[in-house]
């Protein structure tokens, strides 16, 4: 099992658009591949900031693969995240679940 984290930021005024965007587009994306066995998009805003933190769990890497591409680690953007977000982070981060209850 691999959990993959991603953080992005936006203005906090662009915030709850961004989040529809997420919970429009890109949820119905990531739930398209299979092997993908949970999904967390969060929020946190802080000042003029929001912070996005999405943590996905897959049953392998290789279903990892078969959303972000042959390369794991590299982050995925859709063309609409350049409206939103003030950076894009090129690293996803992928930790192998050693144990769970």
């Amino acid at each position: 099992m691999i959990v993959r984290t991603w953080h992005g930021r936006t203005r906090l005024i662009n915030s709850d658009e961004y989040e529809a965007f997420m919970k429009e587009r890109a949820a119905p994306d990531y739930g398209s591949v299979v092997g993908l066995m949970n999904l967390f998009f969060t929020r946190r805003d802080e000042g003029d900031v929001s912070h996005f933190l999405l943590i996905t769990v897959w049953d392998s890497i290789g279903s990892v693969k078969e959303f972000a591409g042959e390369n794991p680690e590299i982050a995925k953007y859709y063309p609409e995240d350049d409206d939103f977000l003030l950076e894009k982070e090129e690293y996803s981060q992928n930790y192998q679940v050693f144990h769970s209850q």
